[in-house]
């Protein structure tokens, strides 16, 4: 409800008491719905969540119209979230009482943008436990957060809609849910590589080929840092 053009306020508190109340009835009908939980104010905690939001943020297309989304996904407004392969689907509650059906589209990585993550990877990322984990070396980070190579999506790879009557071409609740989407990634990073269609294993498998191969090709050449066997017997005294 407005009150002269304006909506009424409605505190934290009474927000988070309402989305309580749509997620138990929720749950009655659907056991299995995955709501957004929010623990303090940040809205993301691991590289993955953080590197996400960060991304979505330094578009311009997006800079003025994502925030809408902060409070609704502080408050757990955001029902349920689930992420499949480039889909997410949504609940978010909003001013009514039937919470907001949201549909997130996201494109694949291209064809040609992978060659280029395969080619930069070079050997330089040794587990998957290490890329979940954000734990690779900082100069990679320039292949998910450099807008030229793709990693997450641009404005442009992304298409969405939302049950709700705002007519904007971001209302509150997608912005809720593409905050959500950062949140998940804290829980499960390997949602990232599900949404955009790419091979996790394969990733990892192509840096340790390329590893081997290179350790093949210098198995016969002498290192720079041999010590030559005068030296050897100098230093041993032999």
């Amino acid at each position: 409800m407005s009150y002269g053009g304006f909506d009424k306020y409605v505190s934290a508190a009474e927000k988070r008491e309402k989305a309580n109340k749509s997620l138990i009835k929720l749950r009655k009908k659907n056991p299995d719905i995955e709501p957004i939980i929010i623990e303090g104010r940040t809205l993301a905690k691991s590289w993955w969540g953080k590197a996400w939001n960060l991304n979505l943020e330094s578009y311009a297309d997006y800079e003025n119209r994502i925030g809408r989304g902060k409070s609704y996904v502080r408050t757990n407004m955001v029902l349920d979230l689930k992420i499949t392969k480039g889909i997410v689907t949504a609940k978010v509650q909003g001013s009514t009482a039937k919470p907001y059906d949201v549909e997130i589209l996201i494109d694949p990585l291209s064809d040609e943008k992978w060659k280029q993550v395969i080619s930069l990877c070079n050997n330089r990322i040794d587990s998957l436990e290490q890329l979940l984990e954000g734990k690779f070396p900082e100069e990679l980070e320039v292949l998910f957060k450099d807008k030229k190579y793709g990693l997450f999506p641009s404005p442009k790879e992304i298409r969405f809609d939302c049950s709700c009557p705002d007519w904007a071409s971001m209302c509150k609740h997608v912005a809720a849910a593409l905050y959500g989407i950062g949140a998940r990634f804290d829980t499960n990073p390997m949602l990232f590589f599900e949404l955009r269609s790419i091979d996790s294993k394969e990733l990892i498998k192509k840096s340790v080929e390329q590893k081997l191969d290179s350790m093949l090709k210098n198995a016969g050449k002498k290192s720079k840092r041999e010590i030559a066997e005068k030296d050897v017997q100098d230093i041993f005294g032999l």
